[in-house]
């Protein structure tokens, strides 16, 4: 009878599952991402969390640990020198598993395994907030309410531009000396008369 038996056998005897689980393990670590049937991706999420929780300490013993569940020295130096640095501070939960449908064929349940940290689109940086009504109107208000404030400051430079202003136009009146009209005297208009000749106006063109 199978009461408290919780491993996921996967239809493989003890030896074939090591060895998948090794090379699926394997490829997450290179790829940080594979497509697998849903139970394997479950399967695989047990296996995988506590090699990666023992790769945060970087010692030989742990190495050896690792590279005896996963037999790939590859897979075990891109573990420690790439991985363990990025997963440092998250304590659990370094995979993510996503449901991708059915398959073609046999119709088995797909899904997608991940590492968390090397997915850019869900990471905290790029999340945006939905906004809401309640938000909206926080934001109005507080908006509203430092309106008043930026247009006093407006107002507060332009009456010193102004000012500023009319000082400048008070210095440029005060140095410039005013223009003093000097009317000409009987004279000056006797001497500029005297060069022009009069009109005489024939009296034979208008008798004719």
């Amino acid at each position: 009878m199978k009461h408290g038996k919780k491993k996921i056998h996967l239809g493989r005897k003890s030896a074939h599952r090591k060895s998948l689980l090794a090379n699926l393990a394997c490829s997450l670590i290179e790829h940080k991402r594979i497509n697998t049937t849903l139970t394997k991706a479950k399967a695989l999420k047990r296996f995988v969390e506590p090699i990666i929780t023992k790769s945060k300490e970087d010692t030989t013993h742990k190495r050896r640990l690792t590279y005896k569940l996963l037999r790939n020295k590859y897979a075990v130096s891109d573990l420690f020198r790439y991985i363990s640095p990025k997963i440092a501070d998250r304590p659990g939960g370094y995979t993510r598993i996503i449901k991708l449908g059915n398959r073609l064929g046999d119709n088995a349940e797909m899904a997608m395994i991940e590492l968390v940290d090397f997915n850019d689109t869900y990471s905290k940086d790029n999340v945006t907030k939905k906004s809401t009504r309640r938000g909206r109107s926080r934001k109005s208000k507080e908006s509203k309410k430092n309106q008043p404030d930026s247009d006093n400051n407006s107002a507060s430079d332009n009456s010193q531009e102004n000012k500023s202003a009319k000082d400048q136009t008070k210095s440029e009146n005060v140095d410039a000396k005013p223009e003093v009209k000097i009317k000409p005297t009987k004279k000056q208009t006797k001497s500029e008369n005297v060069g022009v000749k009069p009109k005489i106006k024939d009296d034979s063109k208008q008798k004719k």
